[in-house]
């Protein structure tokens, strides 16, 4: 990069390492300069929560504000009637307007975590697509809007092209998702004087079909910013586990369990993860991820008290440390582990050792569940669990029992009284 910005954004993007490309680096670096700027991120709305896949542009956007600009948070009431095509094999399944009303509730709550919401000049702000997608007149849409678009040019996109070049269906609703996502930009542009689209490096085709659409409907002088894909170092995806998706929502994945998520980051990843995802001091971060030996466990605590605290608070954070020293320095239950509570009637006939450990979500089916037993890494109150077909019955959970799956994933199942 021969360009050094000096808008203090841009430096502390570069610093950290959110950066992957920019339309027009020295020109965004000039707008930021002049004053408030604002900028969007959208997010379709899937699920009920967002993960941890999302929190790289949640950190982008909480840095944005950080430094004296407008983000906005775009919910795809709108697209996600729809869905994007981007490297999916398949077509995403349709959700109908409670679905979606449902699942932008609950991402909201992530937001507002991150953001500060209010009436000043940097305040944060929370539009919904749907406010002007689900009111367009079809043949108005294609005559002013859909005549800027070549098929050609679509047909060349990284995330079309994929799908087509593995002979995979591509319906025409999601062939349409590109135009209506370039069309948001044209909008916030008019309503908000959005200036940049920001997003992740998988989003760049969307980001600047938008940019093209809203230079040739409105003049615009606008930009995008895209943040790199990350993998972990060890080439897995992101915000995935072996017990799924790291939700960032309470009440889909608990404080503790996304607290142990970072604790368990591997040793390569400590300091790159302290960068983009805490707010501690470059140098520190630097420092901390350079430590070596038994050193480097430390600094993996302090990321996942820094990661968790943003999230969930930082008596959430201080909660899952103590369970976790309770667990595995002390050899206790750690009444804050993940807990499953089973009636004297779910016992009634007694249940397989291997159905606790899917029940707690320590294995995704029985059959992991018995091949995590037969390779000698389930333990049940910190015994070696041998036999799958151990049936548990009420006498069996006079006390909480703490089942444990490899090294570092525990869960508690008790009985209700």
């Amino acid at each position: 990069m021969t360009y050094r910005p000096k808008s203090d954004f841009l430096i502390t993007l570069i610093e950290r390492g959110f950066l992957a490309d920019c339309t027009d680096l020295q020109g965004l670096d000039t707008v930021l300069m002049r004053g408030c700027v604002p900028a969007y991120i959208g997010y379709d709305a899937t699920a009920k929560s967002l993960h941890v896949g999302h929190l790289l542009n949640i950190m982008l956007l909480r840095w944005f504000q950080k430094s004296g600009h407008k983000p906005i948070t775009l919910m795809g009431g709108g697209t996600t009637k729809v869905g994007d095509p981007s490297f999916r094999s398949e077509e995403r399944p349709l959700l109908d307007a409670d679905a979606i009303a449902a699942n932008i509730a609950g991402m909201q709550q992530v937001f507002a975590k991150y953001l500060r919401y209010d009436e000043s000049p940097d305040g944060a702000i929370m539009l919904d697509n749907a406010a002007w997608l689900d009111g367009l007149n079809y043949l108005d849409f294609l005559r002013d809007v859909g005549r800027h678009f070549s098929v050609n040019r679509m047909l060349s996109f990284e995330s079309v092209k994929s799908r087509l070049d593995r002979h995979q269906s591509l319906s025409f609703l999601e062939f349409n998702y590109m135009i209506l996502q370039a069309y948001d930009f044209v909008e916030i542009y008019r309503r908000h004087g959005c200036l940049l689209q920001m997003g992740g490096s998988d989003q760049w085709g969307n980001i600047v079909n938008g940019i093209d659409l809203a230079r040739r409907i409105a003049d615009a002088e606008i930009f995008g910013l895209t943040t790199p894909l990350l993998t972990t170092s060890d080439g897995r995806k992101m915000g995935k586990s072996a017990g799924g998706a790291i939700w960032l929502n309470a009440d889909m994945l608990s404080p503790y369990e996304f607290w142990q998520f970072w604790r368990n980051t591997t040793d390569a990843d400590v300091g790159r993860f302290l960068k983009l995802y805490t707010e501690l001091p470059v140098g520190e971060c630097d420092r901390l991820g350079a430590l070596g030996g038994q050193e480097i466990n430390s600094a993996k605590i302090i990321l996942a008290n820094e990661v968790t605290s943003l999230c969930h608070g930082r008596a959430s954070a201080e909660a899952a440390e103590a369970t976790a020293r309770e667990v595995f320095e002390q050899g206790g239950l750690g009444e804050d582990l993940p807990r499953v509570d089973l009636s004297a009637g779910d016992l009634a006939e007694g249940v397989s050792i291997a159905q606790l450990f899917v029940r707690a979500g320590l294995a995704k089916s029985g059959k992991e569940a018995k091949r995590l037993i037969a390779e000698g890494g389930a333990r049940a109150n910190d015994t070696v669990v041998e036999d799958a077909g151990q049936m548990i019955r009420p006498v069996d959970l006079a006390e909480p029992m703490k089942l444990t799956a490899g090294k570092k994933r525990h869960a508690l199942v008790a009985l209700n009284p």
